[in-house]
């Protein structure tokens, strides 16, 4: 019987294994990669979640909800992590995740499509200790696991048309704490409110506390869009990161910034600290008639 339906799709697999067995032998390396295949199972079938195969030392599962997968991706590479038995010579086996959240055609209890193969593209996006998802995926998390992401590249997958934003799912506390702007500890910081307004023609977006990452580009899916031949689909974003504004250019030609009072700093797949009042041009210099100049300020309340 063959089904139609949205799932999460999931790619866990042990990175360096081939490494492993060379290094430890047949035996042991065959039982590590064992611990980590039970920790993904085990993960998955506590969060809802079907194993559809392992291949290997990778497994592929499938979430309702992508909430689902990304506990239980959280929960894979916590364990694994910490489990004593995993580690060589004080150097812990790591895994790699991927996760997408699109239609699936199931089939014969094995699911395909599109959607899977987005799946395993995130997961050879990652690095080792690393959890990769799309926007797609994003979109669908609850406020808490979307506060816990942040876009870090773009890729080209095929099939796709273009490029598809990568972001990092920060599974480490330390790590999601670092993201999340700083709370000061004396009472005037606690009150202080910071807010980025972004603002092209009529079209407004406002970065803060509450939406601490924004996408400026042509494509459609982009916070803020802005057309033009030298703009990329998902040219740049903007984070509120430790109570400050960044700007991070993810383009083919650059990001200019210009702040009041400062020269002009060009990005191009790096970042830049912004303040002030100001104009962003993308991949052109911005001068105040250019109806695709963005103009920014910063308020603190």
């Amino acid at each position: 019987m063959v089904k139609d339906i949205e799932l999460a799709i999931l790619f866990a697999d042990v990175v360096g294994s081939t490494r492993l067995f060379e290094e430890l032998g047949d035996q042991r390396a065959r039982a590590m990669v064992a611990i980590c295949i039970d920790v993904m199972r085990t993960a998955t079938e506590q969060h809802n979640g079907t194993v559809i195969k392992t291949i290997g030392d990778e497994v592929m599962a499938t979430f309702p909800t992508a909430d689902d997968a990304l506990n239980a991706a959280g929960q894979m590479q916590k364990q694994i992590n910490a489990h004593a038995e995993l580690k060589n010579e004080g150097h812990a086996v790591v895994i790699r995740i991927g996760c997408h959240f699109g239609p699936v055609v199931i089939e014969a209890r094995d699911v395909f499509g599109a959607s899977v193969h987005t799946a395993n593209r995130m997961t050879s996006q990652a690095k080792a200790g690393q959890i990769i998802t799309t926007a797609a995926t994003v979109e669908r998390l609850s406020p808490e696991w979307r506060a816990s992401v942040r876009q870090i590249d773009v890729a080209t997958i095929r099939g796709q048309g273009g490029e598809v934003a990568l972001y990092e799912v920060l599974w480490q506390t330390e790590d999601v704490t670092s993201m999340l702007p700083a709370i000061a500890l004396n009472a005037h910081d606690r009150r202080r409110t910071l807010r980025l307004r972004l603002r092209i023609g009529e079209r407004e977006v406002v970065v803060d506390n509450e939406h601490v990452q924004m996408v400026i580009g042509r494509a459609d899916e982009c916070d803020l869009i802005v057309r033009g031949n030298l703009i990329s689909r998902l040219h740049a974003r903007v984070d509120f990161n430790r109570n400050r504004f960044v700007l991070t250019d993810q383009s083919t030609n650059g990001t200019f910034v210009q702040m009041q009072g400062q020269e002009e700093a060009f990005v191009r797949r790096d970042s830049v600290a912004i303040k002030g009042e100001g104009m962003i041009g993308l991949g052109k210099v911005p001068t105040a008639d250019d109806a695709q100049t963005i103009r920014f300020v910063s308020e603190e309340n």
